[in-house]
């Protein structure tokens, strides 16, 4: 016969395996269909985000939307993912003369670009974004491999997510611009 302090211990362990396996199946959904987090490549995206820092990313946002002039973007490739900052959206015409991005045919400022980077895009353009792409480039122009020069346009469906924050290195947690 079981004494109740035994029935008590079989009972509570039963409750943490429970709980433990609702919390990793609440983290896979989580990961799944939410949120992921993805490893800076490269100094393409330099000065916004560094090589090596880690981004969470939101999966969700753009099934209830789409992705707006400057969201920085996860791009899912088959042999890669990308990071890069929206610049235009479908139907757009742009163009760039030196520092100067043009969005059917009015200048737009990027402020989220520093003084070099503004100065190093180079010429591109005009051209005329597809239904249903984008146009995206990295905020460190000088060589950034984006749409003007390899990755081309970029089709609606192979935007992953947003990326959101900053988790590592700790001491760079901050929300992406």
């Amino acid at each position: 016969m079981t004494s109740v302090p035994e029935a008590k211990k079989k009972n509570e362990w039963l409750e943490w395996v429970k709980a433990i396996i609702l919390a990793i199946l609440i983290a896979l959904f989580l990961r799944t269909f939410i949120f992921a987090t993805s490893i800076v490549e490269g100094e393409s995206m330099d000065p916004t985000l560094q090589d090596g820092e880690r981004v969470i990313f939101n999966k969700l946002i753009y099934y209830m939307g789409e992705p707006d002039r400057g969201d920085v973007v996860i791009i899912q490739r088959p042999t890669k993912n990308y990071v890069k900052r929206v610049i235009g959206l479908p139907g757009e015409t742009i163009e760039i003369n030196g520092s100067h991005l043009i969005i059917n045919g009015e200048e737009y400022s990027q402020t989220f670009l520093t003084e070099d980077a503004r100065y190093n895009t180079g010429n591109f353009g005009p051209v005329t974004i597809p239904k249903e792409s984008y146009f995206v480039m990295g905020d460190n122009r000088a060589i950034s491999k984006d749409s003007r020069n390899g990755l081309g346009f970029i089709e609606e469906n192979e935007i992953i997510g947003k990326s959101e924050i900053v988790i590592y290195p700790f001491s760079e947690w901050a929300m992406t611009k």
